[in-house]
């Protein structure tokens, strides 16, 4: 995987560092287990190493927070595609009418220096005619989550989108007492694949839809918009992926959470009903391309034991995989709480 990362931007990062001070080192020796030169240090007495080991401590700290913003339905057709309903109803329960309930679930991830939001839900702008096509019913939004975490809109320092389709980016931008469309995170830079930002303008007649200009105007006009152009590690904790099947470079994090490895898998596997290969939701724009990711994927995830995080799933937050005579399927079912 290339991670010599360039983007549209120059991106600064700073690192905290131990002060050596009041160390000492030794002469550079050869590190065995990469053949570089480096410096053996020595604290001078136990309490050194202490703030050391605090200090490392603090700096590595992660807390991650799942947040249910939108409970709406779908119809199961859109969800499984090509699946008939007499074999997607046995893993995923209908509500009526062939709909099927369903969640837009982001993740918070708070570190010592960040504070990083994965996806916003759909936001309220539209009006509600829009939304009761939607069939929402409900959700945590986004306030309050924050509010319980000890946090404003103000202290995000990142906001990291999947894709740009209402239902993920919608909430990022609200409408102001003269009826504009702005920013709802002021403070935060905002991620999102190069690719797919440049699909987002001109995509197709099928998916254009999904794509709304009051919700990109603010972010593409606040100087803090971050375009990747490959894959990488841009943010401390945090690699991205960038996948095809269901859109044009979907951005899909792999957040390391002490000796875990957690994939925010967003719309390329929507819910845990989703693992089997031809399970692909009717609105992915190259199914046969998901087909191809999923299965290059999950020997992947398979071999690092990755838990598999849900954006849609209302009745699992997330799973590990395992390997069975009939391919890959949902493991261990697993809260996001039991993570931190």
């Amino acid at each position: 995987m290339d991670i010599s990362c360039k983007s549209r931007v120059n991106i600064s990062s700073s690192k905290g560092i131990i002060s050596r001070s009041d160390c000492f080192t030794e002469k550079p020796v050869l590190c065995a287990s990469n053949g570089l030169l480096s410096n053996v240090v020595k604290f001078k007495d136990e309490n050194q190493a202490m703030k050391s080991r605090i200090f490392a401590s603090k700096h590595n700290w992660m807390k991650i927070t799942s947040i249910d913003v939108d409970y709406w339905k779908m119809d199961g057709g859109v969800a499984f595609g090509v699946i008939p309903k007499s074999l997607w109803k046995k893993v995923y329960p209908e509500d009526i009418d062939n709909l099927i309930r369903i969640t837009t679930r982001a993740l918070l991830i708070q570190t010592a220096e960040k504070k990083i939001l994965i996806d916003t839900g759909m936001g309220d702008k539209r009006g509600e005619k829009y939304y009761s096509y939607k069939y929402r019913f409900g959700g945590e939004g986004l306030i309050s989550p924050l509010a319980k975490a000890g946090l404003s809109p103000a202290d995000i320092t990142d906001i990291v989108f999947t894709h740009l389709h209402d239902d993920h980016v919608g909430g990022a931008t609200y409408l102001n007492d003269a009826g504009e469309s702005a920013e709802f995170f002021p403070n935060a830079r905002y991620w999102c694949s190069a690719s797919h930002w440049e699909w987002s303008k001109s995509s197709n007649k099928r998916e254009a839809a999904a794509y709304f200009h009051d919700n990109l105007s603010p972010l593409e006009t606040s100087g803090r918009l971050n375009l990747i152009e490959k894959e990488g590690k841009w943010i401390d904790g945090v690699e991205f992926r960038i996948f095809n099947g269901h859109t044009r470079g979907q951005l899909i994090p792999v957040i390391k959470i002490k000796d875990q490895t957690l994939v925010f898998a967003a719309d390329f596997i929507p819910s845990k009903a989703n693992i089997p290969i031809s399970y692909i939701p009717a609105v992915d724009i190259e199914p046969l391309v998901t087909m191809k990711e999923k299965e290059a994927f999950f020997d992947e995830a398979l071999q690092g034991d990755y838990i598999l995080m849900f954006q849609h799933d209302y009745n699992h937050e997330a799973c590990r995989l395992v390997q069975t005579e009939k391919g890959t399927a949902a493991g261990e079912v697993i809260n996001i709480r039991e993570l931190n």
